[in-house]
């Protein structure tokens, strides 16, 4: 357990929120966050519900998802370790834009508005990581919006496997596995195309010898490769 918690405390000190801090100040801000356990198929929030609160990502993985207009659900984004959830929420409370929900057992640390204004009365000087924080994750959006309107699909899909492996991927013997865990569906979602281009996709790395696919996982060969298709 004391273990668990080492990691978990040194997975909260390399996220984006905490990274940039002093020990002393890192250590004064997780002392006001909640630790909350999550199974498989939980849910954080909902979409349209109250939002008052952050999340950091400690173990697992969180998916963010859309209802569509057709009521069919459309995913968005696919979290990890040291990841941010709902962080415009302490900013700007209002209604969740989506649902976040865990494919598999999870721990994050909860970071309520209320928590932060009190601490921030005592560390104002400390807002400056939070505003970074913010401005990285404006400046992800503005890439996904520009990777859609500029990049080609297969662009696209080179773009995903990358930033899925630098997330979730292992190294062995030269290759880089990926147990990212979403369907080919999903992935399309992810990328904002059909499931059939995106398979297409796949297809055409895998007879390339960048990549190999399985259910739920990829196996990277040529990085390399998907780079210089991803620009």
């Amino acid at each position: 357990m004391a273990q668990d918690r080492a990691q978990e405390e040194n997975a909260l000190r390399s996220s984006l929120l905490l990274s940039a801090m002093d020990p002393e100040t890192a250590r004064s801000l997780i002392s006001v966050m909640t630790r909350r356990e999550y199974t498989r198929g939980a849910v954080i929030f909902f979409e349209g519900a109250p939002g008052d609160a952050l999340y950091v990502i400690v173990k697992g993985k969180v998916k963010l998802a859309r209802t569509a207009r057709d009521g069919r659900e459309n995913l968005l984004s696919l979290l990890g370790v040291g990841d941010m959830v709902g962080e415009l929420s302490v900013f700007d409370p209002g209604p969740r834009m989506s649902r976040a929900h865990v494919p598999e057992e999870t721990v994050a640390y909860e970071l309520t508005k209320q928590a932060l204004d009190a601490w921030l009365k005592d560390h104002m000087e400390a807002s400056r990581y939070l505003l970074r924080a913010l401005a990285k994750r404006i400046r992800r959006t503005s890439i996904t919006m520009a990777d859609l309107v500029f990049t080609d699909v297969p662009g696209r899909v080179a773009k995903a496997i990358l930033d899925l492996s630098h997330r979730f991927g292992g190294a062995d013997r030269g290759q880089v596995i990926v147990r990212h865990g979403l369907t080919q569906e999903e992935l399309a979602q992810l990328v904002g195309a059909s499931r059939e281009t995106v398979n297409k996709a796949l297809a055409d790395f895998a007879s390339r010898g960048w990549i190999d696919v399985h259910m739920g996982s990829v196996v990277v060969y040529e990085p390399d490769r998907l780079r210089a298709r991803a620009r």
